[in-house]
């Protein structure tokens, strides 16, 4: 496969179709953060639509006209008021819309199981920008590449502005407005009144503050891809092979069961249920009797299907760095705190909405206790991030003003970000839904790690993992860790 980048074909400003009625928008303490991240990229792969490329531009342009008359944010710019306060300007500036072509690329190319190729990164725009740049430079650009038998339709959006939510609230609202929506599904919510919100000032230095990790080192990505049923092996490996009665609850407990995910629908086959929700239902009988079997005494703690994965590659990494038994390893996960507040925040809440978690122990305990220890102790970071947690960490943040120091400082750091309760399928411009989901250059260092639903849906879960070349071939042999994943 050609290695040469898309083509550009032209390069022009979208505005929104109606004119901002919201004021500014004062960046969070989630936010400020991330002014010295690069934006967010993400985009999606189909298949070629059923009309001419010119007609497809056309359509897209006058689609994410009309969306930032919903998003208003989107096309404004950061500005920073006499006191150091750094505000979005809803001042409907615009944003970037690129067409390119690369025509010489197939999907097969893009599908690649074992590797990502390097024309990826030509799908967006923006490459390598700094958060902080979105005082002068668009807060979203949108690249169409074409390609030999589909098209990628890929989104740069300013970290200080969205997180993952927010984006992905946008790229679906983006795909049901050019379907011929009247009325968006998801409207955002611009409100400002959280205690996210603070009187604390962050300095920075003269030209805005740099990304914290080098952006040349050598590193190798690759996306791991595991199926729902391979999950649910890992997931009762690591409840040591029984399913909590909560497993088959109701609400989210279900949910998290079946794959916590909109898109993600319980397969039918020939039009017998699955076993599990054969199980299911005899559990919520049983119950309804009074007669549920009660827990085991030893398993009191339930471990989720994305924990027992996180541990899984905590484990499988840290045996690929080979560290002495006494290095201290860190595994960060990004939590979203809109439903953790009292009161909680809108769910469709626009902006960043997170904080990050460390889980921290050595490589010798790592690996010497099985998977339940190591994803104990991620559930138990994460099952006690709630209110009090989140607001202690904005305290903490309020004391001492400063940016996300991102990257891998001491060498045993791993960085999960993305979600794969992230709704990336749940979007249909208008002739199907995407082939994958990829990103560009933006924020990858040597142990960051996005997490992706599995198109199929059902639980399945892509890791898309950066590593340095010689991690990356140990983890590949690592037989513990790729007994799991899809096709090995």
């Amino acid at each position: 496969m050609s290695s040469q980048s898309p083509t550009l074909v032209s390069v022009s400003t979208v505005f929104p179709h109606l004119k901002s009625t919201i004021g500014d928008l004062k960046l969070s303490v989630s936010d400020l953060p991330m002014l010295s991240c690069h934006y967010i990229q993400k985009g999606c792969l189909f298949t070629r639509p059923p009309m001419p490329i010119t007609q497809l531009i056309t359509s897209l342009k006058r689609g994410l006209s009309q969306t930032l008359t919903h998003f208003p944010a989107l096309a404004g710019r950061l500005k920073t008021d006499g006191n150091g306060y750094i505000y979005i300007a809803c001042n409907d500036a615009g944003v970037d819309f690129i067409h390119s072509n690369a025509t010489h690329i197939s999907l097969r190319d893009i599908l690649s199981p074992t590797h990502v190729p390097e024309c990826v990164k030509g799908f967006f725009a923006l490459n390598l920008t700094v958060s902080y740049e979105g005082h002068f430079k668009p807060i979203l650009a949108v690249q169409v590449t074409e390609l030999a038998d589909g098209v990628f339709i890929g989104c740069t959006v300013n970290h200080a502005v969205t997180d993952g939510t927010s984006f992905w609230n946008f790229f679906n609202t983006f795909a049901e407005v050019c379907r011929g929506a009247r009325r968006i599904s998801r409207p955002p919510d611009f409100s400002r009144n959280s205690v996210l919100i603070s009187p604390a000032v962050l300095r920075l230095p003269e030209g805005g503050p740099k990304v914290t990790f080098s952006v040349d080192a050598p590193l190798r990505e690759r996306i791991f891809s595991f199926t729902r049923e391979s999950i649910l092996k890992l997931k009762a490996k690591t409840n040591n092979g029984k399913w909590n009665r909560n497993d088959y609850g109701t609400g989210m407990d279900t949910v998290e069961l079946m794959g916590k995910q909109s898109n993600d629908t319980l397969k039918v086959a020939d039009g017998k249920v699955t076993a599990i929700l054969e199980n299911w239902l005899r559990n919520a009988v049983s119950r309804s009797q009074g007669t549920e079997t009660a827990l085991p005494p030893n398993q009191t703690v339930e471990i989720s299907s994305f924990q027992s994965l996180c541990a899984l590659l905590w484990q499988a990494v840290t045996r690929a760095r080979k560290f002495p038994s006494s290095k201290t390893t860190t595994f960060r996960m990004a939590v979203n705190c809109r439903h953790r507040l009292e009161p909680k925040l809108d769910p469709c809440f626009f902006g960043n909405a997170i904080q990050s978690i460390p889980t921290y122990a050595s490589a010798g305990d790592v690996l010497s206790h099985d998977l339940r220890w190591c994803a104990e102790q991620l559930n138990e970071n994460v099952k006690a991030h709630g209110n009090a947690t989140v607001r202690r960490f904005v305290e903490d943040w309020e004391r001492d003003p400063r940016c996300f120091p991102l990257g891998n400082f001491d060498g045993a750091m791993i960085t999960m970000g993305s979600s794969p309760r992230f709704p990336m399928y749940d979007n249909d411009f208008g002739w199907g839904r995407p082939m994958a989901v990829r990103s560009g250059r933006a924020n990858k260092f040597d142990g960051k790690i996005s997490a992706f639903p599995g198109r199929e849906g059902g639980g399945s879960v892509d890791l898309e993992v950066l590593l340095a070349p010689e991690t990356m071939a140990g983890l590949e042999s690592d037989q513990e860790f790729m007994q799991y994943v899809s096709g090995c």
